[in-house]
């Protein structure tokens, strides 16, 4: 069990799976409520919402393992909650760069 110990369950990874959860439920209401026809975009190629879905949500890993690669996790800033404070690591940077690209895939793609 000690081999695996870098699998916590941490709030940020709670938070990224009850969020993906969220957008697979909304994704499914959005295909009952209102079917989508493919469309074809800057790829050239038809692609539904679960395409878009799909093409983002690889994007978002590249990026995030590109960030860690490269620049790191290293504290960037400290929130002053609690005694000994939050910190953020510069990971949620590469989160809001994949959230930016999440949204140019799903309008342009």
């Amino acid at each position: 069990m000690e081999n695996i110990a870098w699998m916590a369950w941490t709030p940020p990874t709670a938070i990224f799976f009850a969020l993906l959860s969220c957008t697979l439920a909304v994704m499914t209401w959005l295909a009952i409520a209102c079917p989508e026809a493919e469309r074809v975009g800057i790829l050239r190629i038809p692609t539904t919402r679960g395409d878009r879905l799909f093409i983002s949500l690889i994007m978002a890993a590249v990026i995030h393992l590109l960030w860690i690669g490269l620049v790191g996790t290293d504290t960037i800033w400290t929130l002053p909650i609690g005694e000994e404070g939050i910190e953020l690591s510069s990971l949620w940077l590469a989160t809001a760069i994949s959230l930016a690209s999440a949204v140019a895939i799903f309008r342009t793609v």
